[in-house]
């Protein structure tokens, strides 16, 4: 939910370029699901094919995660909080293909009992991860802030499978405060930042394609190979979901 024109309307909203990454890579059509709580969880999700969990300059509510409450002026949005972890923990339980980026991979380790670091440029020993280093006007977005060390075998690594990249150096933007803590015990870490910030990770024991990052890959994607592969692969998991759903009987009755 975000705030818009001179009188600060509330408006369900959401960044042009995620629109068009459905509509590009993915090869899907765009549904915004409106932040309007539990109840239209499960209103919505037997409509679904995939569900793309996207990032905002709000922050996950503290007490969501035990945390302590935000330094004042830092944007929250309650009412985004309150539709998207029960909508996360009924997509993983039904296997709905996931993916989620930024705000969305926070809220993914939130949902399944993980906590968060509210800002780690603050942190003794870590970067600043809200704005890219040394990045020319204009490229803040699409710059490479820095390399991520991927597992050679996780569930990112296969996403690239075929692409010539290398576990240690694979660049990425970067567009965040707040970032990954503790990891939920069902969140699989396997991409790290230099400083040690978890930059990615999958769902352990999901029945479906559930992937987050905490960059931002649908900047860049028309020009950015391992980005445009994660939209692929994410495409892929869904076209497959939408297939089983409407040839198994018992599942599309659901």
């Amino acid at each position: 939910m975000k705030a818009f024109g001179a009188f600060a309307m509330p408006n369900h909203a959401v960044s042009d370029h995620y629109i068009k990454v459905v509509l590009g890579p993915i090869g899907g059509i765009p549904i915004l699901i409106p932040a309007a709580g539990e109840e239209v969880v499960q209103a919505i999700l037997p409509r679904l094919d995939g569900l793309m969990l996207t990032g905002s300059r709000s922050n996950v509510q503290p007490g969501l995660y035990a945390g302590p409450p935000h330094l004042e002026g830092t944007p929250e949005d309650p009412a985004r909080d309150a539709t998207t972890l029960p909508l996360i923990r009924a997509a993983l339980e039904r296997g709905l293909p996931l993916f989620a980026i930024c705000r969305g991979f926070q809220e993914l380790n939130v949902a399944l009992g993980g906590t968060l670091d509210q800002r780690v440029q603050d942190l003794p020993g870590r970067l600043d991860h809200s704005t890219p280093v040394d990045q020319a006007l204009g490229k803040v977005r699409t710059g490479k802030a820095h390399a991520v060390r991927v597992l050679p075998d996780a569930v990112l690594a296969r996403c690239w499978q075929g692409l010539p990249w290398q576990p240690a150096a694979v660049p990425v933007n970067s567009l965040h405060n707040q970032a990954v803590s503790r990891p939920a015990a069902r969140l699989v870490p396997e991409a790290w930042a230099p400083d040690g910030t978890v930059e990615a990770g999958h769902v352990r024991e999901s029945p479906g394609f559930a992937l987050g990052v905490q960059w931002h890959p649908e900047y860049d994607w028309a020009e950015d190979a391992l980005s445009r592969r994660l939209f692929e692969a994410f495409g892929d998991a869904a076209r497959d979901w939408a297939a089983r759903r409407t040839t198994a009987p018992a599942l599309a009755a659901e």
